[in-house]
């Protein structure tokens, strides 16, 4: 039992999962979703009208359970390094949940790690709603196989930063500057990318949500393979001070794809108009199973070539900033879904980014419309005082004693 407002630490949240370490039970399952917080539970159920996501009654069967409410974010972002740091595990990544196929060894502790698909970022409630109810089915799904093939094991469930912040009452008196600086730093839940030749950093590449879908159904969420676990292959990845390709290969990142690479091609050219080099990113490729080819064309993605490129979304979408345009038919079948990009490509110092040129104008739409809207009223105001202005007195009045007053027609 916790108190209210607790949030447990990552010292504390150690602890509590050292029965999981002495218990006869010597398998684990980590299911892990890029957000989740202890409200969804409630939120998304029968009380506000939805139907509830959470069907598999693997809580109620357990004999055993513990909830934690509130979980400092950093203990999570190290959950999967301090389970292999407390015992010699056999790591396995679930990346085609087909458990069925997978060689357990009762004799030797195991950790299974099954990375959920991500809810959707921005969209309606409704689209979280059917990402939650479909990571259900998967939890209920493996966790079936596994009770079949009478293994025995623990789960834990979780996710690697919250998706409802509350407000803490004990940084109410701290300057705001401080608060933005933790909440950008807590942001950067994982370092990004980084591809070397030599001792030398020559491409960074960081998303917070790098996902595609193949043919609108299959989703492939590449965010944790990529940055989390790293379970790419990026040896395919060239540099040079003109061009520089970034290519990253996924070995079955889901049922029916066997391979899949992705490759990123910039270049750095020198521009008359602007008398500086401009690092571009001119598209983006897709190869699947060494067979289907995917190109895009890829629009106001450039940046000073000493600067990288930040963007908060980048996609297939026409709503978004950063556009990849399909420029053959194979293309057309698969839509991308990239959020808070930053990629850099030349000129890095320090295996650190540089200076962050934004996607974003300095005239946004919002701008925009005041302008536009600022310019009518100010005409309208202007039309009001010149027609004000216009208005003449009389200069002539009748005298009730003398003789009517006559005014002329050309008067």
């Amino acid at each position: 039992a916790m108190h209210e407002g607790h949030v447990v630490s990552a010292q504390e949240l150690t602890e509590f999962l050292q029965p999981l370490f002495t218990q006869s039970s010597r398998n684990l399952v980590l299911f892990l979703q890029d957000r989740l917080s202890i409200d969804d539970f409630t939120y998304f159920s029968e009380s506000y009208g939805n139907k509830n996501p959470f069907q598999n009654e693997i809580l109620q069967s357990s004999p055993s359970s513990l909830v934690l409410p509130a979980v400092d974010s950093k203990a999570t972002k190290y959950l999967l390094s301090i389970l292999q740091e407390s015992r010699d595990w056999k790591l396995t990544n679930v990346t085609n949940l087909n458990v069925s196929q997978l060689e357990v060894n009762a004799s030797n502790p195991n950790l299974l790690v099954v990375q959920l698909q991500p809810l959707a970022s921005g969209l309606k409630e409704i689209s979280t709603l059917e990402a939650i109810a479909e990571n259900d089915k998967i939890i209920g799904r493996v966790t079936m196989d596994l009770q079949e093939r009478g293994i025995h094991f623990s789960v834990i469930y979780t996710a690697v930063r919250p998706s409802r912040i509350s407000r803490r009452t004990d940084v109410v008196t701290e300057l705001r500057r401080q608060l933005m600086a933790a909440k950008e730093e807590d942001s950067l839940s994982y370092p990004p990318l980084n591809v070397t030749t030599g001792n030398h950093t020559c491409i960074l590449f960081y998303a917070s949500n790098f996902s595609l879908k193949a043919s609108s159904s299959v989703l492939i969420d590449l965010t944790n393979a990529t940055f989390v676990t790293q379970n790419v292959d990026i040896s395919a990845s060239e540099c040079s001070d003109s061009n520089t390709t970034l290519s990253l290969k996924y070995t079955k990142p889901v049922n029916g794809i066997s391979s899949l690479e992705i490759r990123f091609l910039m270049t750095n050219k020198f521009y008359e108009g602007s008398a500086r080099k401009w690092s571009t990113l001119d598209s983006v490729e897709i190869v699947q199973d060494g067979v289907k080819f995917a190109t895009f064309n890829v629009s106001a993605i450039s940046a000073p070539a000493e600067y990288s490129f930040h963007c908060q979304l980048v996609g297939t979408s026409n709503l978004y900033p950063a556009r990849l345009v399909p420029s053959n038919e194979e293309a057309k079948n698969w839509d991308v879904f990239i959020s808070k990009l930053q990629i850099q490509g030349f000129n890095i110092i320090n295996n650190q980014f540089s200076y962050a040129s934004d996607c974003t104008g300095f005239f946004t739409p919002g701008i925009w419309m005041g302008l536009v809207t600022s310019i009518i009223l100010l005409w309208i105001l202007t039309y009001g005082i010149h027609m004000i202005m216009q208005l003449t007195t009389n200069n002539r009045f009748d005298d009730p004693k003398g003789p009517a007053l006559s005014v002329p027609q050309t008067e």
